[in-house]
């Protein structure tokens, strides 16, 4: 059996999942460790002042209106999702946008579990957009901004009206740090620390609109509601989860992880630049699947191809020509062959996607990683199809 040679230059940080992500550039635990208040209770002055500092520098880089609150809460992005949607959802009908796996995760949840009569699913399948003109202005509007697990996202906020009467919940996750977001358009946006800033996960962010606030101290849900959901009390919202006082106990490691990660963003030019490494990553890896004649993106539309999450599938006739089962196998045999040689780590598909690869473009992954790591992809691709023909 003859091997096509192997590449002779490695990415120098191997790390393109797409979360948990890879960490900054530079990135080492002692760090860290110095900035973390560790065995102190985050209610103590210096922890909670650390926690409102993240809070606060989180809001300035991303460019957050003034009477916008920021928050940090339990469970990652799923958690501040859950979050909004138990608190907010019922006051009004809902359309759900659904074209990649947590989409329909929060579509099931509204239908199945709150049990809300009227909504309405606008799906479309991975790597495309639902018509995002069809949704109610009359409406609440739940959306991924990027799909992680389609490479899909949309293209602006334009769709959404300046007139609207609902609410818009945005899964923000990873678009935060990379993509223009329309604050005026967007009334609850959430993300996790995990994918643009590659910070530790178990928490999440929520920020609220002015609107939000309104709906939030003006319509009880017909439901209980877990104390980790609650963002009221009698009526009013509680203004401690976004000054620094959490609902339960936070990871005051993750904290400190967190705080590293902005002061890098902050060192490195703040949002124009993490938008700008974001873009850079994905034009190099663009470049390269605009040349190959095995693999394309998932995302047919230019303008609807993720900066981040970047989502490959096959092209080469005789891949391509196989069942699911037989292209996921093949998928496995790419990623433990880059495993093995430390060339690449955790660039398979997400389980529910169409086989393929994704790989992280994000801030925190060095273009010239993106850059090394191609010629490993075509290596990988050819051992694994030579060893499919031997087999």
């Amino acid at each position: 059996m003859s091997l096509p040679l192997m590449p002779q230059v490695k990415p120098a940080r191997p790390e393109f999942s797409s979360g948990p992500c890879p960490k900054r550039p530079g990135w080492n635990f002692e760090d860290i460790a110095k900035r973390a208040y560790l065995g102190r209770s985050h209610r103590a002055a210096g922890p909670k002042s650390q926690i409102k500092s993240v809070i606060d520098r989180m809001a300035a880089i991303l460019n957050v209106p003034d009477g916008y609150r920021v928050g940090i809460v339990p469970a990652s992005d799923t958690g501040a999702v859950e979050m909004a949607l138990w608190s907010l959802l019922g006051a009004r009908p809902v359309d759900v946008l659904v074209w990649e796996s947590f989409g329909a995760g929060w579509a099931t949840d509204i239908q199945k579990q709150l049990k809300l009569d009227d909504v309405n699913v606008l799906k479309a399948e991975y790597g495309h957009l639902p018509d995002l003109n069809a949704v109610r202005p009359d409406a609440d509007i739940v959306f991924t901004w990027n799909g992680t697990t389609s490479g899909a996202r949309v293209p602006s906020g334009d769709w959404i009206s300046d007139k609207r009467k609902g609410l818009t919940i945005c899964d923000a996750t990873s678009a935060a740090f990379a993509q223009e977001l329309p604050w005026e358009k967007l009334d609850v946006t959430t993300f996790s620390w995990q994918k643009a800033m590659g910070g530790e996960g178990a928490h999440g962010v929520i920020i609220l609109s002015p609107r939000a606030v309104e709906r939030l101290e003006s319509f009880t849900p017909d439901r209980p509601l877990p104390k980790i959901f609650r963002l009221t009390k009698a009526g009013k919202l509680i203004e401690g989860i976004f000054s620094g006082a959490t609902i339960n106990t936070p990871s005051m490691l993750a904290i400190a992880d967190a705080d590293d990660s902005l002061a890098w963003m902050e060192q490195i030019g703040g949002l124009n630049e993490t938008r700008r490494r974001a873009d850079a990553n994905f034009a190099a890896l663009q470049d390269w699947v605009d040349g190959s004649d095995w693999v394309e993106n998932l995302v047919p539309v230019a303008t609807e191809r993720s900066n981040t999450s970047v989502c490959l599938k096959f092209t080469d006739p005789v891949i391509s020509a196989m069942d699911d089962a037989a292209q996921n196998a093949f998928v496995k045999a790419m990623v433990k062959l880059l495993d093995a040689e430390a060339a690449a780590y955790d660039i398979g598909g997400y389980r529910d996607a169409p086989a393929g690869l994704r790989i992280w473009c994000g801030a925190t992954v060095d273009v010239a990683d993106i850059t090394a790591l191609t010629p490993w992809l075509d290596w990988a691709f050819e051992v694994a199809k030579t060893k499919l023909k031997e087999a």
